[in-house]
This record gives C-alpha cells, structure tokens and sequence, in this order.
C-alpha cells in the first residue's frame, strides 16, 4: 500500500482551526498555489501533501513534505465535518511533526483551546505557528498564545507576506532527521494522471482506489473536492501523480467564491495532465457539463480515457449501448478508448492505469520522417480534397513535437486543406502511425520548400 511516505521526505502537518491561514502557509512553504486560499471556513477538505524546498545551508538543499488540512472543529455547510476530522487524523498519522497554526488577530479561541487538547495527547513534535502578524504590534502579541500549554515557541509569522519564515524553517529543521539533500530528491513522476468530471461522478472515490487508501474525502454531496488536489502514489516503482479535480458545475450555478476557483483549478488540472480520464457516471445522461469538458480536452490536445463508472449499477444497456451513446454525444473523440469500472467496488481501476500509461507512451511516439512522407502520399493519391481543380501538393512533412505529436506539413497552398480533409489525414496518421487512441496536431505551412537536408 502506498501512503504519504511515497516521496521519502519528512512530514509536516499544518493544523488548526479554521481559517488561520493553514492554505496560506502551505501554499508559502512549497512556492505556489497549491491550495485555494479564501476567507471562508472550511475551504480545504482533503488532505493536500506537496515536497517543499524549506533552505539551502552550505550547499545542501532542506526538503520535507507539507499536508495541509481542514480545520479541526469545522462546522461545514455541507456536513462534511466528520470527514474532514477524518482526513486530519490521517494526516497526523503520517506526520513526523506537527505545526499548529493560530491567528494571532483573534486571539485564543475556544477552538484553539481545543485544538491543543488534542495535540497534547499526540506523540510528536508541535511547533507552535503565530499567523497573521503583519505590524509589530501585532507581533508582539505572540507570546500570548503560551497560555495554550503546547508546542515549542511560539514562532510569530505572516504567511501572507512572508515574515518571520526562515526562524521557522530553521527550527523545522533542526527538529527532522533526513532534510538535507545534495541535490533535489523528488523525482519527477512518470505520468500525471488527471481525473475530472461532473460533481459526484465518483472522482475522489477513484483517486482513493488508484492511491489503495483514503486519501480523498467520499460523501454523496456533490462538490466535495474543492481543490484540485495532487496525489502521489506508485506501482512496481514508478511514481505517479493522481489530480483529483474539483466537480465542474454550470457557469450560471457557481455558488460563491470557493466555487469559482475550484472550476478554473479544475481547467488547470486537465492543462498540466499528461492523461486525462473524463469520468461519467452511467446512471446519469450527459449534460452541457460533460460536452465542454470534452471540447475543453479536445482543444488542449490531451489524451483521454471516456471512464464509465458505477458500471456495476448499469441495468437493461451494453457496452456497445455505452459506446454508441458516447459517439453520438462526443462525436469529437471517437479515437478515445472507453473503460468500464465501478471505483467504489475497485473494479477496472487497474486496468484504467495501464491503459492511461498505453496512452502516455503513445503521445510520446516518434516517427521517421520517410514513414510519415510515405503515409500522406498515399492518403492523398487515395483521397484528394476537392479544390475545384487546383492542384493539391504535400511537398514535404515532419515530426515536430511529442505530447501531443505534431505534424508540419509543407504545402503549395494550405488554403486548400479544408477541416474535413485534415480529419481525414488525421486519421490516416493515426490508424497507420500507431497514434490510434490519442489526438494528433497538423501544421501546414505554405510557400515553402522542403528544408535542406
């Protein structure tokens, strides 16, 4: 079983009330915006566990991992405290050390009180974190908050603008055995793999399968996941990156500000994924939500996988009822390959992972450059475009890019390749090249020759 020692960096976990600033922190420590920050509790759900550079000391980089969580003590609007606290317990579990993060505008709450009973019957070490101190008056306050009775410090920051970070860094790694690397430790994974859809298709649920733990929280409120969220986990030695992203809703029916920023995270997800899986939930008919999402995938080049899930529910239809209803709805991804699963029950979820490092290997397929002349020649003495007799002319084509693959193509006039035909030497290239299941790129350019050998 994987868990959140796959990346072999001590842990840190942030934890506290809600909206201390926990996000804010975290989102510090690695260097980017990692989790989605808003004045609004009960924000962060899921665990979040992303490597963190912290210092480099005489030559040597000081690495660990952060997990952020929800608030300890979270009244959600969804009911999804019990959840949450689930996650944080999981977090602390995994951790090594403990950073408990207060505001110090508020001062000492009931719930910081509660969050330090809690952490004084742990066995690990808590640094006491003081958020928000952006004045010196502010900052002076910080010693107040030894009244809690737990963790050393405290350490008064503003995670904000970045005040008073490197004293905590300092001692995060003077309390860690194992920070210090020559050299970044964290291999980049082999595949990011992302999984989106429409709220409540049961994305997190298959998150959780592919990670063989809880990493996710699965409730039958839809929108569960706000963030997008990364999850590492391996197989046979490999590393991989699992994007859990937040449900996509109507435009018109984006609740709030946290909503907001969980769709255009979800964007950024499917950009930065190697693979897609576009998972649907068969009980349910598509709607406008899944067409975009799939328009949204075509246009960003991105292979993708149509997921079928909760197969295991499908009563009175067959695959080939499934297969002929997705190519009548997305008729723009009839290259795609379909794979039926139920995640909840861990059915084809294996099979789902082979299948997307299939497509992962195909985009990144190169091939000769007499191979791919050869093949549009006889895709176009098979099949000319109709150009009211004038003279069609491929003078030359080359590979020029993985991931997705592109095609140049040097032609006498490109105002001659209409959209149809250029489907129709994507597909050739695809059926004959051995892109079968991915898309494909074409470039033309015209007015120039052949390039010099």
């Amino acid at each position: 079983m994987t868990s959140l020692r796959d990346t072999g960096l001590p842990r840190v976990a942030i934890v506290g009330r809600p909206n201390v600033g926990k996000s804010t922190l975290l989102n510090r420590m690695c260097g980017s915006r990692v989790s989605i920050v808003e004045p609004t509790a009960g924000v962060t759900r899921d665990r979040i566990a992303v490597p963190a550079r912290l210092l480099r000391v005489e030559g040597q980089e000081h690495w660990v991992e952060v997990i952020d969580t929800g608030g300890i003590g979270i009244v959600d609007r969804d009911d999804l405290g019990p959840h949450v606290e689930s996650q944080v317990r999981g977090a602390l579990l995994a951790a090594d050390l403990v950073l408990f993060v207060v505001d110090v505008r508020d001062g000492i709450t009931p719930l910081d009180v509660e969050v330090a009973r809690r952490l004084r019957e742990i066995e690990l070490p808590v640094l006491l974190v003081v958020n928000k101190a952006e004045t010196e008056a502010l900052r002076f306050e910080g010693d107040a908050f030894l009244e809690l009775g737990v963790g050393d410090g405290p350490y008064v920051i503003s995670a904000q603008n970045g005040e008073g970070l490197t004293e905590l860094y300092e001692r995060i790694v003077e309390v860690l055995p194992g920070t210090a690397f020559d050299e970044a430790p964290v291999t980049a994974p082999v595949m990011k793999l992302a999984v989106a859809g429409r709220r409540n298709a049961g994305k997190s649920t298959l998150i959780n399968g592919l990670a063989r733990e809880e990493r996710m929280i699965v409730s039958e409120v839809p929108g569960t996941t706000r963030d997008a969220v990364d999850v590492i986990f391996e197989r046979d030695g490999r590393r991989f990156v699992a994007i859990d992203t937040a449900g996509l809703r109507k435009k018109a029916s984006l609740a709030d500000a946290i909503e907001f920023y969980s769709d255009a995270r979800s964007h950024k997800g499917v950009r930065r994924a190697d693979v897609v899986v576009l998972l649907f939930d068969v009980t349910e008919p598509f709607s406008s939500i899944e067409k975009k999402l799939a328009r949204y995938v075509v246009d960003h080049h991105k292979p993708v996988i149509l997921a079928a899930n909760k197969w295991d529910l499908a009563t009175g239809y067959t695959p080939e009822d499934f297969r002929a209803y997705i190519e009548d709805q997305l008729p723009g991804l009839a290259w795609a390959p379909i794979a039926f699963l139920s995640a909840k029950q861990g059915q084809g979820v294996e099979e789902l992972l082979t299948l997307a490092e299939e497509l992962f290997e195909q985009a990144r397929r190169r091939v000769g450059t007499g191979e791919l002349n050869r093949v549009l020649q006889r895709a176009l003495e098979a099949r000319a475009p109709n150009t009211a007799g004038y003279r069609v002319n491929i003078k030359y084509a080359t590979q020029a890019e993985v991931a997705p693959p592109t095609f140049v193509l040097f032609v006498n006039d490109k105002k001659l390749f209409g959209k149809t035909y250029l489907r129709y030497l994507e597909n050739r290239i695809r059926e004959e090249l051995g892109f079968e299941e991915v898309p494909v790129r074409i470039v033309l350019k015209s007015g120039e020759s052949e390039p010099s050998k």
